[in-house]
């Protein structure tokens, strides 16, 4: 899995802390790890972005960005309206694969949902994970709601012939309800994939050596972790 692909089944779900432990797990596996943030909005030009947030909480990875906007919009419309040149799939692409000439895993982070649309061709995260041949992995929601946007992220990606190995919760509640305890199990089953991790609420906001130490016991086996969706499964059942 030299090159994986991460999205969210929307905004705010947690996929920045998410790249960012599966950076970590990978690092403490050994692993070479780059960051590639595809379309960077709602920061200014001396502002951290979501890779150098990632790089803050994981460490020692390669943070990188193709492109960055000052207004918090999806990439294409903000490319508009501060007039400046969209960012292209392709661009994206080849960015990823020349990390990937030097390090062992390139995530490639992408903005809100996978049909986001980075230019006005209608250009997306899917795009690139086609040009790539990359996996990709999403984040989703933990409670009411996430089945119907996980569902419809999974199949999309099915019917681009895209992978997907799994979905990992990006935040799960300290005292989670009954629809996110049910989510457990149907997550997978709709999604047509297996539970890849949940990371606990409020991650991002450990320090770095606290959130280094955790973030494999967030994540199952195929991600470099020790977390068990099963074992979890039962401790949360309703």
């Amino acid at each position: 899995m030299p090159v994986l692909v991460i999205t969210g089944t929307g905004t705010e779900v947690g996929k920045t802390v998410a790249t960012a432990a599966v950076a970590a797990a990978a690092l403490a596996a050994g692993r070479s790890v780059a960051v590639l943030k595809a379309a960077q909005t709602g920061v200014g030009p001396d502002e951290p972005g979501d890779a150098q947030e990632v790089a803050r909480l994981a460490g020692g990875v390669t943070a990188a960005e193709v492109a960055r906007y000052p207004e918090p919009l999806a990439p294409g419309t903000a490319a508009r309206r501060a007039g400046r040149a969209p960012v292209r799939p392709e661009e994206v692409a080849e960015a990823a694969a020349k990390l990937a000439t030097e390090h062992d895993l390139v995530l490639v982070e992408g903005a809100g949902g996978l049909l986001v649309r980075f230019d006005e061709a209608g250009g997306t995260l899917a795009d690139v994970a086609a040009l790539l041949g990359a996996p990709v992995l999403v984040v989703a929601s933990a409670g009411l709601g996430t089945l119907n946007t996980t569902e419809l992220t999974a199949r999309e990606l099915t019917a681009r012939g895209l992978e997907l190995p799994g979905v990992v919760i990006g935040s799960w509640p300290a005292d989670a309800d009954l629809a996110s305890r049910c989510n457990l199990a149907d997550l997978p089953v709709v999604s047509g994939a297996p539970l890849l991790g949940a990371l606990p609420a409020g991650a991002g906001a450990l320090g770095p050596a606290a959130f280094r130490s955790a973030a494999p016991h967030w994540l199952a086996p195929r991600l470099e972790g020790t977390w068990d969706a099963d074992a979890f499964r039962l401790r949360e059942a309703p």
